[in-house]
């Protein structure tokens, strides 16, 4: 594999990482350790996630480097601690990526995208097949949104046939547990209101596996789009002298529709 032009820019961003952390270095980076870093971390990860959203190249590149600069981080404390480098992740991965697709670096023949995946799950599962596991849903981060973690538990719990038939039963079980979490919300129970609405959630997410959708990224973009609309609102009404404070919600609900129909 041919070496890339801009190969040297990764080894000066480590390079710039171990100054950073060097004797002579800045005293801020030099405080941070494993546990100070998980917040960037998240951070630069929705960062990343926005960028994508609002599809502009300059701000993907700069939070991407971002991002990267966090892998670089978290590898140079790693290293200081004697238990790895940025180089040995990389070599890692590397390492998996050709293992796992014998279909580009070997002989083997695969027909789709769907046979691909089942491919790698296949491999995956045969290089694990040693450890120890207690349970098929192991291996979900703990830190996950709690949306995208329910995703990833029915999508574990799918593959051993623990699932709805198919999208029409989900929804089905969507429209009961909206029964039960409206009943349990009119009646004032707060703690039953609560764990329906979970449930409810939790049903929802199971749609979106089966209709190939990210609730998360679905559940974002929504937010993004509210708060669009919301500004409009609050735009136009600072045009009539007014604050959201002030204005009625029929005034209110007028300009939202008005965004709406500017596409917003």
């Amino acid at each position: 594999m041919a070496p890339m032009p801009n190969e040297d820019a990764f080894e000066r961003l480590v390079a710039v990482m171990r100054r950073l952390r060097g004797p002579d270095g800045c005293p801020w980076d030099k405080k941070q350790d494993l546990d100070t870093l998980k917040r960037y971390l998240l951070e630069e990860t929705y960062e990343v996630l926005e960028a994508l959203d609002e599809a502009k190249p300059d701000a993907l590149r700069e939070e991407l480097g971002d991002l990267l600069f966090q892998v670089v981080f978290l590898s140079q404390l790693a290293s200081e601690r004697g238990w790895f480098t940025v180089h040995d992740a990389a070599a890692g991965i590397a390492e998996k990526l050709v293992r796992r697709h014998p279909w580009v670096f070997g002989d083997q023949k695969v027909e789709s995208a769907e046979n691909a995946l089942a491919t790698w799950e296949s491999i995956k599962a045969r290089e694990r097949a040693g450890r120890p596991k207690d349970s098929v849903l192991d291996g979900i981060p703990a830190e996950l949104p709690a949306l995208a973690k329910a995703l990833r538990l029915s999508q574990k719990a799918a593959k051993v046939g623990f699932d709805w038939p198919d999208v029409e039963a989900v929804l089905t079980k969507v429209e009961e547990e909206v029964r039960e979490f409206a009943a349990a919300a009119r009646a004032g129970d707060r703690a039953h209101a609560r764990e329906e609405l979970g449930d409810l959630l939790f049903c929802l997410a199971n749609v979106a596996r089966k209709l190939e959708l990210d609730p998360e990224d679905g559940l974002r973009q929504t937010n993004e789009k509210f708060i669009r609309r919301f500004k409009h609102v609050e735009r136009r009404l600072r045009e009539r002298g007014k604050t959201a404070d002030e204005a009625t919600p029929a005034e209110m609900d007028a300009l939202w529709n008005e965004a709406k129909g500017e596409g917003l």
